[in-house]
Protein backbone atom coordinates (compact mmCIF):
# COMPACT_ATOMS: atom_id res chain seq x y z
CA UNK A 1 0.00 0.00 0.00
CA UNK A 2 1.68 3.28 -1.08
CA UNK A 3 2.07 5.92 1.60
CA UNK A 4 -0.56 8.68 1.59
CA UNK A 5 2.19 11.10 2.68
CA UNK A 6 4.94 12.90 0.80
CA UNK A 7 7.90 14.54 2.51
CA UNK A 8 9.23 18.01 1.77
CA UNK A 9 12.29 16.45 0.15
CA UNK A 10 10.21 14.13 -2.03
CA UNK A 11 7.94 16.96 -3.11
CA UNK A 12 10.84 19.25 -3.96
CA UNK A 13 12.23 16.55 -6.25
CA UNK A 14 8.82 15.75 -7.78
CA UNK A 15 8.10 19.40 -8.61
CA UNK A 16 10.93 19.36 -11.16
CA UNK A 17 10.10 15.98 -12.68
CA UNK A 18 8.22 15.12 -15.83
CA UNK A 19 5.13 14.16 -13.81
CA UNK A 20 5.00 17.15 -11.47
CA UNK A 21 1.98 17.08 -9.15
CA UNK A 22 -0.78 19.63 -8.92
CA UNK A 23 -0.44 21.46 -5.60
CA UNK A 24 -3.53 22.45 -3.60
CA UNK A 25 -3.41 24.51 -0.41
CA UNK A 26 -6.34 23.85 1.94
CA UNK A 27 -5.34 25.78 5.06
CA UNK A 28 -8.28 26.57 7.34
CA UNK A 29 -8.96 27.28 10.99
CA UNK A 30 -12.15 28.28 12.82
CA UNK A 31 -10.29 31.27 14.29
CA UNK A 32 -7.36 33.50 13.38
CA UNK A 33 -6.24 34.70 9.93
CA UNK A 34 -8.48 33.72 7.04
CA UNK A 35 -7.33 31.01 4.62
CA UNK A 36 -7.02 33.67 1.91
CA UNK A 37 -4.78 35.81 4.12
CA UNK A 38 -2.57 32.82 4.89
CA UNK A 39 -2.32 31.88 1.23
CA UNK A 40 -1.45 35.40 0.12
CA UNK A 41 1.20 35.70 2.83
CA UNK A 42 3.06 32.66 1.55
CA UNK A 43 2.31 29.38 -0.23
CA UNK A 44 4.16 26.66 -2.07
CA UNK A 45 5.30 27.78 -5.54
CA UNK A 46 2.61 26.94 -8.08
CA UNK A 47 -0.02 26.02 -5.51
CA UNK A 48 -3.68 26.95 -5.85
CA UNK A 49 -6.08 27.48 -2.96
CA UNK A 50 -9.13 25.39 -2.12
CA UNK A 51 -11.59 26.71 0.45
CA UNK A 52 -12.83 24.20 3.03
CA UNK A 53 -16.16 25.97 3.51
CA UNK A 54 -17.09 26.46 -0.17
CA UNK A 55 -14.94 24.18 -2.33
CA UNK A 56 -14.87 21.06 -0.15
CA UNK A 57 -18.39 21.23 1.25
CA UNK A 58 -21.93 22.25 0.45
CA UNK A 59 -23.76 24.85 2.53
CA UNK A 60 -24.35 23.96 6.21
CA UNK A 61 -27.67 22.34 7.04
CA UNK A 62 -29.23 19.16 8.41
CA UNK A 63 -26.34 17.11 6.94
CA UNK A 64 -23.82 19.03 9.05
CA UNK A 65 -21.54 22.05 8.92
CA UNK A 66 -19.46 20.71 6.02
CA UNK A 67 -21.60 18.21 4.09
CA UNK A 68 -20.09 16.34 1.17
CA UNK A 69 -20.76 18.09 -2.17
CA UNK A 70 -22.41 16.29 -5.05
CA UNK A 71 -20.00 14.61 -7.44
CA UNK A 72 -20.78 17.00 -10.30
CA UNK A 73 -20.12 20.05 -8.16
CA UNK A 74 -16.88 18.60 -6.83
CA UNK A 75 -15.77 17.69 -10.35
CA UNK A 76 -16.25 21.27 -11.57
CA UNK A 77 -14.31 22.60 -8.57
CA UNK A 78 -11.38 20.23 -9.02
CA UNK A 79 -11.17 20.95 -12.74
CA UNK A 80 -11.06 24.66 -11.96
CA UNK A 81 -8.18 23.97 -9.57
CA UNK A 82 -6.22 22.14 -12.26
CA UNK A 83 -6.78 18.53 -11.22
CA UNK A 84 -6.20 16.00 -14.00
CA UNK A 85 -7.20 12.36 -13.88
CA UNK A 86 -3.70 11.11 -14.73
CA UNK A 87 -1.60 13.70 -12.86
CA UNK A 88 -0.59 13.31 -9.19
CA UNK A 89 -2.04 15.70 -6.62
CA UNK A 90 -0.37 16.90 -3.42
CA UNK A 91 -2.44 18.72 -0.80
CA UNK A 92 -1.15 20.73 2.13
CA UNK A 93 -2.29 22.75 5.09
CA UNK A 94 -0.30 24.75 7.64
CA UNK A 95 1.37 21.97 9.62
CA UNK A 96 -0.49 18.88 10.87
CA UNK A 97 -2.49 17.71 7.83
CA UNK A 98 -5.78 17.80 9.74
CA UNK A 99 -7.45 19.83 6.98
CA UNK A 100 -5.39 18.56 4.04
CA UNK A 101 -6.61 15.08 4.88
CA UNK A 102 -10.17 16.13 4.05
CA UNK A 103 -9.25 16.83 0.42
CA UNK A 104 -7.02 13.74 0.31
CA UNK A 105 -10.03 11.68 1.37
CA UNK A 106 -12.44 13.42 -1.01
CA UNK A 107 -10.25 13.00 -4.07
CA UNK A 108 -9.77 9.31 -3.34
CA UNK A 109 -13.47 8.88 -2.58
CA UNK A 110 -14.34 10.46 -5.93
CA UNK A 111 -11.89 8.26 -7.79
CA UNK A 112 -8.53 10.01 -8.15
CA UNK A 113 -5.79 7.35 -8.04
CA UNK A 114 -2.79 9.39 -6.88
CA UNK A 115 -3.23 11.86 -4.02
CA UNK A 116 -0.76 12.52 -1.22
CA UNK A 117 -0.55 14.87 1.76
CA UNK A 118 2.53 17.03 2.41
CA UNK A 119 3.71 15.85 5.82
CA UNK A 120 4.32 18.87 8.05
CA UNK A 121 2.64 21.31 5.65
CA UNK A 122 3.80 24.81 4.88
CA UNK A 123 5.66 24.99 8.19
CA UNK A 124 7.90 22.05 7.25
CA UNK A 125 8.48 23.54 3.80
CA UNK A 126 9.55 26.86 5.32
CA UNK A 127 11.76 25.19 7.94
CA UNK A 128 13.60 23.45 5.12
CA UNK A 129 14.49 26.88 3.71
CA UNK A 130 12.52 26.36 0.50
CA UNK A 131 10.97 29.30 -1.34
CA UNK A 132 7.35 30.39 -1.08
CA UNK A 133 5.22 32.57 -3.30
CA UNK A 134 3.01 35.42 -2.15
CA UNK A 135 -0.18 36.85 -3.57
CA UNK A 136 -3.12 35.12 -5.21
CA UNK A 137 -1.16 32.71 -7.38
CA UNK A 138 -1.59 31.97 -11.08
CA UNK A 139 -4.81 30.32 -12.26
CA UNK A 140 -4.00 26.78 -13.44
CA UNK A 141 -4.83 25.13 -16.73
CA UNK A 142 -8.33 23.63 -16.30
CA UNK A 143 -8.18 19.92 -15.48
CA UNK A 144 -10.13 16.92 -16.72
CA UNK A 145 -10.84 15.09 -13.47
CA UNK A 146 -13.95 12.88 -13.52
CA UNK A 147 -15.58 12.50 -10.10
CA UNK A 148 -17.04 9.03 -9.54
CA UNK A 149 -18.09 8.38 -5.92
CA UNK A 150 -17.37 5.24 -3.96
CA UNK A 151 -13.59 5.02 -3.93
CA UNK A 152 -13.40 4.88 -0.12
CA UNK A 153 -15.85 3.62 2.52
CA UNK A 154 -18.39 6.16 3.72
CA UNK A 155 -20.75 6.07 6.68
CA UNK A 156 -24.22 7.55 6.49
CA UNK A 157 -26.00 8.70 9.62
CA UNK A 158 -28.19 5.57 9.57
CA UNK A 159 -25.12 3.31 9.54
CA UNK A 160 -23.42 4.95 12.52
CA UNK A 161 -25.29 3.24 15.40
CA UNK A 162 -24.51 -0.20 13.97
CA UNK A 163 -20.79 0.60 13.74
CA UNK A 164 -20.83 1.93 17.31
CA UNK A 165 -22.50 -1.30 18.53
CA UNK A 166 -20.82 -3.95 16.41
CA UNK A 167 -17.59 -2.32 15.26
CA UNK A 168 -15.53 0.59 16.52
CA UNK A 169 -16.53 4.25 16.13
CA UNK A 170 -13.66 6.66 16.79
CA UNK A 171 -14.30 10.28 17.81
CA UNK A 172 -11.45 12.41 16.46
CA UNK A 173 -12.27 15.56 18.44
CA UNK A 174 -10.48 16.62 21.61
CA UNK A 175 -11.19 14.60 24.75
CA UNK A 176 -12.91 17.61 26.35
CA UNK A 177 -15.36 17.87 23.47
CA UNK A 178 -15.96 14.11 23.55
CA UNK A 179 -16.82 14.26 27.25
CA UNK A 180 -19.15 17.20 26.65
CA UNK A 181 -17.22 19.59 28.89
CA UNK A 182 -16.81 22.18 26.11
CA UNK A 183 -18.31 22.66 22.67
CA UNK A 184 -16.92 25.65 20.77
CA UNK A 185 -18.58 24.99 17.40
CA UNK A 186 -21.82 23.05 17.73
CA UNK A 187 -24.99 23.77 19.72
CA UNK A 188 -24.96 20.48 21.67
CA UNK A 189 -22.05 19.01 23.61
CA UNK A 190 -21.25 15.32 24.00
CA UNK A 191 -20.60 12.34 21.74
CA UNK A 192 -22.34 9.59 19.81
CA UNK A 193 -23.27 6.73 22.17
CA UNK A 194 -20.80 3.88 21.93
CA UNK A 195 -18.02 5.96 20.40
CA UNK A 196 -14.43 5.85 21.66
CA UNK A 197 -12.38 9.00 22.18
CA UNK A 198 -9.35 9.10 19.83
CA UNK A 199 -8.19 12.74 19.42
CA UNK A 200 -6.63 13.05 16.01
CA UNK A 201 -3.98 15.51 17.20
CA UNK A 202 -2.38 12.60 19.09
CA UNK A 203 -1.50 11.13 15.70
CA UNK A 204 1.11 13.90 15.19
CA UNK A 205 4.32 14.86 16.91
CA UNK A 206 5.11 18.34 18.28
CA UNK A 207 6.16 19.60 14.82
CA UNK A 208 2.98 18.48 13.09
CA UNK A 209 4.43 15.39 11.38
CA UNK A 210 2.43 12.16 11.40
CA UNK A 211 3.95 9.67 13.84
CA UNK A 212 5.71 6.59 12.44
CA UNK A 213 3.46 3.77 11.26
CA UNK A 214 4.43 1.41 14.10
CA UNK A 215 3.55 4.04 16.72
CA UNK A 216 0.22 4.72 15.05
CA UNK A 217 -0.55 1.03 14.80
CA UNK A 218 0.19 0.53 18.50
CA UNK A 219 -2.07 3.46 19.34
CA UNK A 220 -5.01 2.20 17.31
CA UNK A 221 -4.63 -1.36 18.54
CA UNK A 222 -4.78 -0.03 22.11
CA UNK A 223 -8.06 1.66 21.20
CA UNK A 224 -9.51 -1.63 19.97
CA UNK A 225 -8.81 -1.55 16.23
CA UNK A 226 -8.27 -4.96 14.62
CA UNK A 227 -7.97 -5.89 10.93
CA UNK A 228 -11.31 -7.72 10.87
CA UNK A 229 -13.32 -5.01 12.68
CA UNK A 230 -15.47 -2.39 10.94
CA UNK A 231 -13.99 0.96 11.96
CA UNK A 232 -15.53 4.38 11.48
CA UNK A 233 -14.36 7.89 12.35
CA UNK A 234 -16.17 11.15 12.96
CA UNK A 235 -15.39 14.61 14.32
CA UNK A 236 -17.34 17.88 14.31
CA UNK A 237 -17.97 18.19 10.58
CA UNK A 238 -15.87 15.63 8.71
CA UNK A 239 -12.49 17.40 8.63
CA UNK A 240 -10.23 16.03 11.34
CA UNK A 241 -11.97 12.66 11.10
CA UNK A 242 -10.49 12.35 7.60
CA UNK A 243 -7.11 12.81 9.30
CA UNK A 244 -7.99 9.87 11.54
CA UNK A 245 -8.70 7.78 8.44
CA UNK A 246 -5.36 8.90 7.00
CA UNK A 247 -3.50 7.90 10.17
CA UNK A 248 -5.31 4.56 10.25
CA UNK A 249 -4.21 3.87 6.68
CA UNK A 250 -0.61 4.66 7.64
CA UNK A 251 -1.01 2.14 10.45
CA UNK A 252 -2.28 -0.50 8.04
CA UNK A 253 -6.02 -0.25 8.77
CA UNK A 254 -8.96 0.84 6.63
CA UNK A 255 -11.74 2.96 8.12
CA UNK A 256 -14.95 4.57 6.93
CA UNK A 257 -15.52 8.31 7.29
CA UNK A 258 -18.75 9.69 8.73
CA UNK A 259 -18.70 12.98 6.84
CA UNK A 260 -21.73 14.52 8.53
CA UNK A 261 -20.16 13.82 11.93
CA UNK A 262 -21.34 15.39 15.18
CA UNK A 263 -22.91 18.43 13.52
CA UNK A 264 -25.23 16.17 11.50
CA UNK A 265 -25.91 13.79 14.39
CA UNK A 266 -27.29 16.55 16.61
CA UNK A 267 -29.47 18.06 13.86
CA UNK A 268 -32.16 15.55 14.86
CA UNK A 269 -33.16 16.02 18.54
CA UNK A 270 -34.36 12.41 18.68
CA UNK A 271 -30.81 11.06 18.29
CA UNK A 272 -29.28 10.07 21.59
CA UNK A 273 -26.34 12.04 23.02
CA UNK A 274 -23.81 10.69 25.51
CA UNK A 275 -21.56 12.64 27.87
CA UNK A 276 -18.64 11.80 30.09
CA UNK A 277 -15.75 9.41 29.53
Amino acid sequence: MPSPLISVEELQAARHGADAPALIDVRWAPQGPSPLQLFRAGHLPGAVRADFDTDLAEAPGPRGRHPLPASGIFQVTMRRLGVFQDRPVVVNDQRDSTIAARLWWMLHYFGHPDVRVLDGGVDAWARAGLPVETGDGTPPQPGDFVAVPGGLPLLTVDMVPGVARNGLLLDARTAERFRGEVEPLDRVAGHIPGAVSAPTFDNCDADGFLRPADELRARFVSLGVTPDLTVGAYCGSGGTAAHEVLALRLAGFEAALYVGSWSEWISDPDREVARGA
